[in-house]
């Protein structure tokens, strides 16, 4: 298993800076299936470590095999992110981004409390199921 890691700071640019290097590791694994579903559900993780975590940034370690990739992302906020829920008429009472990051990984993401403070959010996507359709 190949791991990588970025440091995301906080800043308006650390999703875009995030998802690039998702992409950039995918294909030069070899990975092209995965790299729509994963640059979007990073974009998603990073985002919310943007706007909600506080304190110095963000830290996203990508893992990859032939068969799978997960990407995690730590931040200072010990609150877990939720799934907002939905309103009657099928809108949201917030954003949509854990809404896709469930969608496209079929379920395959969470949460977990980290040392020494904080937590990591994170997400699996298997070469056998895309996320997205091409």
């Amino acid at each position: 298993m190949l791991e990588y890691a970025l440091f995301c700071p906080p800043s308006d640019t650390s999703p875009h800076v995030a998802r690039d290097f998702v992409a950039s590791v995918l294909r030069a694994l070899r990975l092209d299936a995965l790299v729509d579903a994963a640059t979007l559900c990073t974009s998603e993780l990073v985002t919310n470590a943007c706007v909600h975590a506080k304190g110095g940034g963000s830290a996203l370690w990508l893992s990859a095999d032939p068969a799978r990739v997960r990407v995690t992302v730590f931040d200072g906020d010990e609150n877990l992110p939720v799934i907002r829920e939905l309103t009657p008429d099928g809108g949201e009472l917030g954003g949509r981004g854990l809404h896709l990051v469930d969608a496209l990984t079929d379920g395959c993401w969470g949460t977990a409390p980290a040392a020494p403070e904080g937590k990591a959010v994170w997400f699996y996507l298997s070469a056998a199921n895309p996320g997205l359709e091409a």
